[in-house]
């Protein structure tokens, strides 16, 4: 692997700096500078705490996992966080975490915004006008004077109004090279119609494992502590060791996030026992007015007691029970993972996807960093399959 990293680290280097040579010799178009036209907004940047943050999330309906301090700072380190606050009249409207990337000592980099920003206050609709202060807000902040390439992944699915609202105010962003090329695409259910009614819109081979599930004398434990956390993390080792699939998906990260995060927004956890023993497990965040199925697992014992059908409908039950308006099913693909799709489908909710990503740059290096760390991955992924075991 050493050979490897070398030649990784040369190749890095020489695409580099032919990206910003070619990007120099290119003809640049007039840069498009964003202001917050409005006198009564306020913006405030990497002035708020942690605590204060999270306290900020509440006032949210639209807060999700990936926009917590918790997540952002074991996920990506809390020196690589920035957080902007929109203020009009003193009242917070609008709020982003980002990831900020830069080189040592180099004036260029990457803001990345995930699932942001948040603009919609509880209790309230979604105003176009705070949309479009963000997005003016953002660009000057982090695409003018910080010279970064900002990308943005915003919590928004096509055919929405909250969709035509972003792209409206965003529509000045530029650039196609994004870093995240696949859209986000999932199953959502609403929540609003009685129980009742839910149940009967199950897929009926679904509600008949539902069913059979009731029947088979399982129990349900939930919680947000560490105990039933630790209890997930054995049975998803279970499924690993059964199953030996492929993911990016760190439990163990997951976990600290768990502990760190405040009472009110951990994520939700529920294992099924039988005869007292666990037999499935689910965690879900439910932050804002939606929740995400985040993980899942079940041991063989757990395959033949259905016991991963009864977990979501109590999930179900106790969503509801919390107000929480829509369940996200965490994402779906067809043709990767049919088997899950499968079983997502079956709760009979809307197959939906977010817009695309919206990028801006007016930096010539920032733009010819994300140019050549799409050519560097394009180059190691067919690189990786030569080096085998070595």
């Amino acid at each position: 692997m050493g050979l490897a990293n070398r030649i990784l680290s040369e190749s890095l280097r020489r695409v580099l700096l032919a990206t910003i040579r070619a990007g120099c010799d290119e003809k640049g178009s007039s840069a498009v500078h964003y202001q917050v036209k409005e006198p009564e907004y306020k913006v405030e940047v990497d002035g708020v705490t942690e605590s204060g943050w999270s306290e900020l999330l509440d006032g949210f309906a639209d807060a999700n996992i990936y926009q917590t301090w918790s997540y952002g700072a074991i996920r990506w380190g809390r020196r690589n966080l920035s957080h902007l606050v929109l203020k009009r009249e003193n009242e917070v409207v609008g709020a982003a975490q980002l990831r900020i990337i830069r080189p040592a000592n180099l004036r260029i980099g990457i803001g990345y915004l995930r699932w942001g920003p948040l603009c919609q206050p509880r209790g309230k609709d979604l105003d176009p006008e705070v949309v479009r202060a963000l997005a003016a807000a953002l660009r000057n902040e982090y695409g003018r004077k910080r010279a970064l390439y900002l990308e943005i992944l915003p919590n928004a699915f096509s055919g929405s109004s909250r969709a035509e609202a972003f792209q409206s105010a965003f529509s000045e962003y530029q650039g196609n090279n994004h870093l995240d090329s696949q859209k986000y695409r999932t199953l959502v259910l609403d929540l609003e119609p009685a129980l009742e009614e839910l149940r009967k819109k199950l897929d009926k081979k679904w509600r008949n494992q539902l069913n059979a599930a009731e029947r088979n004398n399982l129990t349900v434990i939930e919680g947000e502590g560490m105990m039933e956390y630790h209890s997930f993390c054995e049975l998803y080792g279970q499924m690993w060791e059964r199953k030996k699939f492929k993911t990016t998906v760190s439990i163990e990260q997951f976990g600290r996030i768990q502990e760190s995060l405040p009472e009110n927004q951990r994520m939700r956890v529920l294992i099924c026992e039988h005869e007292g023993k666990p037999v499935a497990g689910l965690v879900c965040s439910a932050i804002g007015d939606s929740a995400i199925y985040l993980l899942g697992a079940t041991n063989s014992d757990g395959m033949k007691s259905k016991g991963a059908y009864l977990l979501h409908w109590t999930l179900i039950r106790w969503l509801k029970e919390t107000g929480i308006r829509y369940y996200d099913l965490g994402g779906i693909d067809p043709e990767a993972n049919p088997g899950v799709y499968h079983f997502k489908r079956g709760f009979s909710g809307v197959d939906m996807s977010h817009i695309s990503p919206l990028a801006t740059c007016d930096n010539r290096m920032s733009l010819a960093l994300v140019k050549a760390s799409q050519v560097l991955r394009a180059g190691w992924r067919r690189f990786r399959p030569r080096l085998g075991h070595a």
